[in-house]
């Protein structure tokens, strides 16, 4: 007698970054038979070069400041053999140190990712790969290009991911003016550092490099720092930058950045130049799209490049799923690993909750953090949802007193008729940590009542949500 088996699904992620490690991880547990193609290493670029080495400098950025801001808690440092006269700290930063340390955890950290794929079962294939129709990935395994593998796919995950964007009139050179992905290799604290973008990114590398000593100057093309924020949130993180001596330039747009020696001079768009040693250009990313075969495989990208991708991850093609800065969904690292295992859940049948939007928290980690979820300040004030908003300062709370937190403030928006949580903002230290609460409300569509019936630490700096909770009764 002859037996039939069914043939176990292939599935080839072309990208190892979150969304495609997430989607290869996901296949591997559910026993498809994975390949993954990634050029630079498991972890792409979120890992190697953005998201974990940044944040570790701006670990180093809060460290430092608070040994600079411990006088304030009546912490005294006193000069070397004069133990009665105390001092203002001088703080110095290594930041060849600081470099070498950041890259390694990044390296760490993909090297530990690559071990989890390895231990699940995933085949890795290191090399530059490109589309070969709906059902196979050509991956070019050697540096002149002359070696290549064929991997047929029944499903592929595309999770190729973006690089910064370069404007013709200020090129980056990798010495003087820099994308954020070549900030790592400066041995150097910047003697004057120009940032020219004031969305995500360049907020937190100004306040990050203001902090290790650096002069900053921020430029922004919009009235505020942080255009697309909530208006509060980015009126406090403006505040502190310029209490803090960084030079903020609204309404003021480079038109171009060019070396001259050991300096660098931006002009704006009114014929002003602004003249620094060091310049960061923040002007957004490019997603990685372009010659890989998207288009001749039948997916459709937007004018931008992005992939055009549905609430599962699912492209205009039925086998082909996207996840990750180069879809048209938000470009955040945790956002591409759900957009991972739901693609692949899809695929292979098994249940699928697709994330939603308005349920996604966000943070933006300046010094002090913003964290948010949910429906906008805005979009309640325009009618888009009926809503209640209330703003409780964080000046109120009895442990940002005693950690002498001045700035911050948490923010609930309530509906309008059943008082369910529908959004929130946080402003503080470690807001990033703060908002999960919220997060869990907004999910679960809790009341500010039953919101307002758990019990937080006291003192906590999470006892403001609850309070904020509390001022939002609605009566019944």
């Amino acid at each position: 007698m002859a037996y039939e088996f069914e043939r176990t699904q292939r599935i080839a992620v072309l990208g190892g970054g979150p969304g495609g490690y997430e989607a290869a991880l996901a296949a591997a547990q559910l026993g498809a038979e994975v390949t993954l193609i990634e050029r630079a290493g498991v972890g792409g670029s979120a890992v190697l070069t953005d998201v974990v080495p940044s944040k570790s400098l701006i670990a180093t950025a809060e460290a430092s400041n608070a040994v600079k801001e411990a006088a304030d808690l009546g912490v005294q440092f006193y000069a070397k053999g004069e133990s009665e006269k105390a001092v203002k700290p001088k703080v110095a930063i290594n930041l060849a140190a600081v470099n070498k340390r950041l890259l390694g955890l990044a390296a760490q950290q993909s090297e530990d990712m690559r071990s989890n794929l390895i231990e699940a079962g995933v085949h890795l294939v290191q090399g530059e790969g490109r589309l070969d129709g709906a059902n196979a990935v050509i991956v070019s395994t050697s540096k002149g290009g002359t070696d290549f593998d064929r991997i047929e796919a029944d499903t592929l995950v595309i999770s190729v991911g973006a690089t910064p964007r370069v404007l013709p009139t200020a090129v980056p050179d990798g010495e003087r003016i820099l994308t954020w992905t070549q900030l790592y290799h400066l041995q150097q604290i910047p003697e004057h550092l120009i940032v020219v973008g004031s969305g995500v990114t360049g907020a937190e590398f100004a306040s990050a490099y203001r902090a290790l000593g650096a002069k900053v100057t921020l430029i922004s093309s919009r009235d505020q720092v942080l255009p697309g924020e909530d208006a509060d949130a980015a009126a406090v993180i403006e505040k502190v930058f310029t209490r803090n001596g960084m030079k903020v330039m609204n309404k003021s747009r480079a038109e171009s950045v060019v070396r001259d020696g050991d300096s660098v001079v931006a002009t704006l768009t009114d014929g002003r130049e602004v003249r620094g040693s060091h310049c960061l250009m923040a002007v957004g990313s490019v997603p990685n799209t372009q010659g890989i075969g998207l288009e001749e495989a039948g997916v459709q990208l937007t004018e931008s490049g992005h992939i055009r991708v549905n609430r599962v991850a699912r492209t205009s093609m039925p086998n082909i799923y996207a996840a990750g800065d180069c879809t048209t969904f938000l470009p955040l690292a945790s956002v591409a690993s759900m957009q991972g295992r739901t693609a692949v859940f899809h695929a292979m049948g098994d249940v699928v909750n697709p994330p939603e939007n308005r349920n996604i928290t966000s943070n933006i980690f300046t010094q002090p953090e913003i964290a948010t979820v949910g429906w906008t300040q805005k979009e309640i004030e325009e009618g888009v949802v009926p809503g209640t908003v209330y703003k409780l300062p964080l000046a109120s709370n009895p442990r940002a007193k005693m950690m002498g937190i001045r700035d911050g403030f948490v923010k609930l928006f309530a509906s309008a008729g059943s008082g369910a949580i529908i959004g929130g903002v946080i402003v503080a230290p470690k807001a990033s940590e703060l908002i999960f609460p919220l997060a869990l409300a907004v999910e679960h569509r809790l009341t500010v009542d039953q919101f307002a019936e758990a019990f937080p630490v006291y003192p906590s700096l999470s006892g403001s949500l609850t309070d904020a909770a509390r001022a939002m009764h609605v009566v019944r």
